[in-house]
């Protein structure tokens, strides 16, 4: 019984040994420098998160080959002024390849002497409560690969022009680039928010946009365009010659212009609008009004709402002062007791006939009395 018993401990030892060295093996190293960001990345199980423990400087690119997420907890990773390329590349963090699928979360990326997060020839990016600014040449870069947007903040990424979310095909990626929009994008600057590359490599491309997403990108004409919730355009540019966008839907643009103001719309294509869609976008100051929308400045060719938008237009709100009628004037009432009645004279012409009776009939009265005494 006893060496039963033992055997039994022995085993249950065994058994917790096992379930203990896991959790050692696993345990990180604080990530708090370069050095061990890279180490906790390169030895991360597939699937695992690495997160930061303070703020990291980075002499170099840091490339990812696995699905993988890093948390920076709220702390920045700031490019050094002297930087090392790595095999031509110099982007901060770069998905490359199918296999990888990068998300990075409540984390901070600035400064760099190129993009601050790229997505290589078939990898994914979720970019998920991410600010990027101050990259020369652009925030994020969709080569070939694939970026979601969850909440991203752009700043100024640049130089000479912002250029914030670039989709564009490196000339050895095989892969056509794509951009998920889910969620919230906020920008410091409306120049260049989503663009796409002119370099000749970059032939078709796909923009999606989720159900739940709060601001969009859509294709209108010529132009990408970045949208509000209201869809109001925050940004625009233009779209390559030869570039083929595939969109979840076909959008036209609305020129609304209303005095001096002008209020640019994307709608479904296709598709009638009404006049109380475009009222909704007008602001009217004071007693001002709207008389009508119209396809012309001079408001003489009324705009026709039956007629469906297949492409970009310009409509013109007319404005003016809204007319308004005197009020009556209501006499002031002084005395509540006074007669308001019309005098027409006549009252006076009774009086005075009534006096005359009386005189007359005294007259007689006292004439009979002189006959009796006589």
């Amino acid at each position: 019984m006893k060496n039963t018993i033992k055997l039994i401990m022995f085993f249950l030892l065994i058994l917790t040994i096992f379930l203990v060295i896991p959790n050692f093996s696993n345990a990180q190293t604080p990530v708090t420098d370069e050095e061990s960001l890279n180490n906790a990345i390169s030895s991360a199980d597939v699937g695992a998160t690495v997160t930061l423990q303070s703020n990291i400087t980075v002499t170099k690119p840091i490339v990812i080959a696995k699905e993988m997420t890093i948390d920076g907890n709220g702390y920045t990773i700031t490019g050094a002024s002297s930087w090392t390329s790595t095999s031509g590349n110099q982007t901060m963090f770069t998905a490359q390849f199918s296999a990888a699928k990068l998300t990075l979360k409540n984390i901070n990326l600035q400064n760099g002497p190129k993009y601050g997060v790229q997505s290589y020839d078939g990898a994914t990016v979720i970019l998920d409560n991410v600010s990027i600014t101050g990259f020369k040449y652009g925030g994020v870069l969709a080569n070939g690969g694939n970026v979601e947007v969850r909440n991203l903040h752009l700043g100024y990424n640049g130089t000479g022009a912002n250029n914030g979310i670039e989709i564009d095909k490196g000339a050895s990626a095989t892969n056509n680039p794509s951009l998920v929009m889910n969620g919230v994008l906020r920008t410091d600057t409306n120049e260049n928010v989503v663009r796409a590359a002119k370099n000749g490599h970059l032939t078709e491309f796909t923009i999606t946009n989720t159900p739940n997403t709060t601001n969009k990108v859509a294709v209108t004409g010529d132009k990408v365009v970045l949208t509000d919730a209201a869809d109001n355009v925050i940004s625009e540019t233009a779209l390559p010659e030869k570039v083929t966008p595939n969109t979840d839907s076909q959008k036209v643009m609305i020129t609304l212009i209303a005095n001096e103001k002008t209020n640019k719309i994307v709608v479904d294509a296709g598709k009638t609008i009404t006049e109380d869609l475009l009222r909704a976008h007008i602001t009217l100051q004071g007693n001002m009004v709207v008389d009508g929308f119209f396809t012309d400045a001079g408001f003489t060719n009324a705009f026709d709402f039956n007629n469906p938008l297949d492409t970009d237009t310009t409509i013109y709100a007319k404005i003016s002062e809204a007319k308004t009628e005197p009020e009556p004037v209501i006499p002031e009432n002084n005395n509540a007791e006074k007669d308001e009645t019309p005098k027409t004279g006549i009252e006076n012409y009774l009086g005075i006939a009534s006096l005359v009776m009386l005189f007359s009939t005294t007259v007689i009265i006292l004439m009979k009395k002189k006959d009796r005494r006589g």
